[in-house]
């Protein structure tokens, strides 16, 4: 892959593909163009008729905490415009984004994923959204970033689906990052094991599945898409990138936190620090 932050590895005698997120100095979180490496090695799999199984992982023990905020609201930027980005060029921009959850939500290869250390924002949507997912008690999870744009981000049809409507607004409206161990719904992920077994029971995991017909692996993932479709998903496809389009034109009152202020006068750092201190360190 030209982007060395996204590796793909295909093991055709084992009808396995392993694609690792390699930023773990960042804790595999991903900008733009690292999304776009891992659409592109997604397609490649897709492609390729001798793999069944797609294993998502994470370098240095850790999944991944999502689309990462030093870029939040860049990718919106125009050249020469100085204005707020219009609506249109924020759903034309979010309609690329949510493409790549809905791409993997509707994936033709199984997929498991292999959740270490953290999964969030945009790392716990491609965990809740994998076939077979595996996790560790102390494994967290959250969208933290709803306290920068609000409790309506990301894709509410996956979350309400996946997590129950109950634990979907807790940490939506929160904005809580919470240890798998202490969530009150069990059945999140497909398996939760100790911390030093999640990497060998996901490729357990994969095996078995790669056992099966590749064929019977996509007519039946085509089937749960048309089931989950015609129920939990209609709609998200257009809802996902409303929702986020209108969230990123928020109107701050003066006692309320804002991220991309905070970052503009006083840096990324910062910003983290003013968030914390707004929400309070131990309020999750």
């Amino acid at each position: 892959m030209a982007d060395t932050r996204v590796l793909l590895d295909k093991d055709h005698e084992t009808h396995i593909a392993r694609l690792t997120l390699n930023n773990p100095e960042r804790k595999n979180c991903y900008d733009p163009e690292m999304r776009r490496a891992m659409g592109a090695a997604m397609d490649d799999v897709a492609n390729d008729d001798e793999i069944k199984v797609l294993l998502l992982r994470g370098s240095g023990s850790v999944f991944s905490a999502g689309a990462d905020m030093r870029n939040a609201y860049k990718w919106y930027e125009t050249k020469g415009d100085d204005r707020r980005p219009s609506q249109r060029r924020k759903i034309t921009v979010d309609r690329e984004i949510f493409s790549f959850y809905h791409d993997f939500i509707g994936y033709p290869k199984a997929t498991v994923a292999q959740v270490e250390g953290y999964a969030l924002g945009g790392g716990f949507e491609l965990a809740l959204a994998a076939d077979i997912s595996v996790a560790s008690p102390t494994t967290v999870v959250g969208m933290p970033a709803a306290r920068f744009l609000g409790p309506v981000i990301g894709n509410i049809h996956l979350f309400f689906h996946r997590l129950g409507p109950v634990l979907a607004k807790r940490l939506l409206l929160t904005g809580e990052s919470v240890a798998v161990g202490d969530l009150p719904k069990a059945d999140v992920f497909s398996e939760v094991v100790d911390a030093k077994d999640v990497a060998r029971r996901s490729e357990e995991l994969a095996a078995l599945i790669a056992k099966m017909p590749a064929d019977g692996i996509t007519i039946a993932k085509e089937a749960y898409r048309l089931v989950e479709l015609s129920t939990a998903y209609q709609g998200e496809e257009s809802a996902s990138v409303l929702f986020h389009a209108f969230a990123t034109n928020l109107r701050f009152e003066p006692d309320e936190f804002n991220f991309v202020k905070e970052r503009g006068q006083s840096g990324t750092t910062d910003a983290f620090k003013s968030r914390d201190e707004h929400f309070g360190r131990n309020s999750g």
